[in-house]
């Protein structure tokens, strides 16, 4: 559109708002947007729906004027500090202009009035010329629209408002199809007339309008909008541009999920998750990456809402045309709806996880390498989709081959038919956790075990709880119960004395031991499944490992607390507990500081030990009793106690 047509106006007719309408004007103007810049996304939705109604209007009525082309431009004046939007859409008569820019000055003011007061959550005025096109009045000391109906006989008019108590409607002949408004911008809104500013605002807002949209005679919306486009029309050439367009990234995707769904909402969704992880790196927690769209017009920028946090990673759109907003589009009305579209995008994505792990487990694998901490994290703060998690999770067995993962869906298909547990145990690397005392007797008894070596792994199992009906255990549990082997049963039918010390030997040197140790172990006993090494520390608390206390301190949540009580477990087979009971007769005090010694060893196996100034200080004393020499009679060495 030509907008220096040169047009021939009649004398106007005055009108007056009504007090309802400038109350409605002063909460537009002052209240109800937090940005100005707003009131550009809201008239560029106004035209791309009357461009909108003008194709569909084509397509059945063969006498419409289709001289045009059906575009958006926008002309700024830096020199009068003026802007102007035109489009070529369907237009408005008299009567339609009237009805259309005065909606809430008539029939609908009370209305709108009383459900704005009231916070219903019905309100839906995008593309409709009402509160979005009043928005205007925040930049401009006056608006100027000028419009042509799409029908032949209308001649056009001009509708004139500075925005107080009245406005003018005036013919005027000589207008071409469509609408055109002109802002006369305020003093303090001089930054609305720069081209470079408009540019910004357009893609931040406008980008993906489905017709062009011209600054100055420059396509700014260039980008389509590929999430409402079939999949089969897409390539991945031109994916991978949207998603460097949408993600402010230089690389390709590692995964992308592009679908739409029409119940239980309507919803479109181009979802892309990126190669690399940032948070990895130390490079400060990702902010959420997905935008929320209504009908290809930005709602929210990267939104905290429409996706759970832990999927702050994901880059992309999510559209649904049942959104229904507030007036400034700046606050989602219906939490519920929210909610809605939170899981159901949440779902789908998670149902994608899994069919990749199915189809292409080597891809998968690279995502679980990068970004499987933000599904462990979703574990333990999202309970609605904890077991779609829980098929999801990865980690390293005793049964793969170091560096090889297995799932929970695995573990249980080797699981033998008398197992009614799940068993894993936490540690630094594989290599601690095979050497450690907490899998010997699962190894002799044929039993996987997951290793979980990332600090979060014990709070996601505990979180987790269970898998497909099978509770998840940690092996440091004092309570687990093991089935007995036949060696065991052969053991005790040889001479005690060959084997162990006798129960009453086993029972004796526990009770001093705790005399001992004092209040740091809540109980000493001998265990029944430690086989090559001396003891080991078990947690009495079934809800609370080594590893998640741990990580408790060293986040500060205890850093000020003692470590909690721990049962020791001690092996009355082997030579140093075996030792320690002969010890203790004929040096007592040697035999404490090997009792103590004895405890903090196994301290430092369950990641527990925090001091360890005195456990150094008492392992010279140890050896120095080691190398006194032979036939010579070393000092009694004073305990810790």
């Amino acid at each position: 559109m030509d907008m220096n047509v040169e047009t021939a106006q009649t004398p106007g007719e005055t009108r007056e708002f009504q007090a309802e309408v400038k109350k409605i004007l002063d909460i537009v103007i002052n209240s109800l947007y937090t940005e100005r810049e707003i009131f550009l996304r809201e008239l560029i939705s106004n035209s791309a729906d009357a461009l909108e109604r003008y194709r569909h209007q084509s397509l059945t009525d063969a006498g419409v004027d289709a001289e045009s082309p059906l575009q958006i431009q926008i002309a700024v004046d830096k020199d009068a500090k003026a802007l102007t939007i035109t489009d070529t859409g369907i237009g408005m008569d008299r009567g339609e202009l009237e009805t259309n820019l005065g909606t809430i000055a008539h029939s609908g003011t009370k209305t709108f009035l009383s459900q704005l007061a009231a916070g219903t959550k019905d309100v839906n005025l995008i593309g409709q010329f009402g509160v979005g096109f009043y928005a205007a009045f925040m930049v401009a000391t006056k608006v100027r629209v000028s419009s042509r109906s799409f029908r032949h006989d209308d001649t056009g008019h001009v509708w004139e408002s500075d925005g107080g108590g009245v406005y003018t409607i005036t013919a005027a002949s000589g207008l071409p199809r469509g609408t055109s408004i002109v802002l006369e911008l305020k003093e303090d809104a001089a930054e609305f007339a720069d081209p470079e500013r408009i540019k910004r605002i357009i893609k931040q807002y406008s980008s993906f309008v489905p017709f062009p949209i011209l600054v100055d005679g420059e396509a700014v919306n260039t980008v389509q909008a590929l999430w409402t486009k079939s999949k089969s029309e897409i390539s991945d050439e031109e994916y991978t541009e949207f998603y460097k367009f949408v993600g402010n990234a230089f690389d390709e995707p590692l995964l992308r999920l592009h679908f739409d769904t029409d119940a239980p909402l309507a919803i479109k969704a181009l979802l892309f998750v990126p190669k690399d992880n940032f948070e990895k790196y130390g490079l400060g927690r990702t902010e959420p990456g997905v935008n929320l769209y209504c009908q290809r017009v930005l709602i929210e920028q990267h939104s905290k809402t429409i996706l759970p946090e832990w999927l702050r990673f994901l880059k992309g759109v999510i559209d649904s045309e049942d959104l229904p907003l507030n007036i400034s589009r700046q606050a989602l009305q219906d939490s519920s709806l929210v909610r809605k579209i939170n899981s159901v995008v949440t779902k789908r994505f998670l149902k994608h996880l899994e069919e990749t792990a199915k189809n292409t487990p080597e891809t998968y694998e690279t995502f679980w390498g990068d970004f499987g901490y933000f599904l462990k994290e979703g574990v333990v703060s999202d309970f609605g989709h904890r077991e779609s998690l829980g098929k999801l999770l990865r980690f390293e067995s005793s049964t793969t081959e170091p560096g090889k993962l297995t799932s929970l869906a695995d573990y249980l298909g080797r699981m033998k038919i008398t197992q009614k547990e799940i068993y894993y145990i936490h540690g630094s690397n594989r290599e601690a956790i095979e050497a450690g005392p907490y899998i010997e007797a699962f190894r002799k008894r044929n039993l996987e075990v997951i290793y979980t070596m990332d600090p979060i792994d014990d709070f996601v199992m505990g979180h987790l709880a269970e898998f497909e009906g099978k509770k998840l255990v940690s092996a440091d549990r004092g309570d687990i119960e093991l089935p007995e082997l036949d060696e065991d049963k052969q053991d005790r039918q040889q001479p005690e004395t060959e084997q162990e010390l006798d129960k009453a030997q086993a029972t004796d040197l526990a009770a001093w031991m705790k005399g001992v140790l004092g209040d740091r172990v809540k109980e000493v006993k001998e265990s029944k499944r430690l086989e090559g090494s001396p003891a080991m520390i078990v947690n009495p608390d079934a809800h609370m490992t080594s590893s998640m206390e741990r990580v408790m301190r060293a986040a500060g949540r205890q850093a000020d607390l003692p470590i909690s009580a721990k049962d020791l477990e001690i092996n009355a087979r082997h030579p140093l507990i075996k030792g320690l009971a002969s010890l203790r007769q004929t040096d007592e005090f040697f035999a404490r500081t090997v009792a103590e010694q004895i405890l903090d060893n196994a301290m430092v196996q369950a990641g527990l030990l925090i001091e360890p100034r005195n456990m150094v200080e008492r392992t010279y004393r140890i050896l120095e009793r080691a190398v006194g020499g032979a036939g010579e009679t070393p000092n009694k060495v004073e305990s810790d106690t």
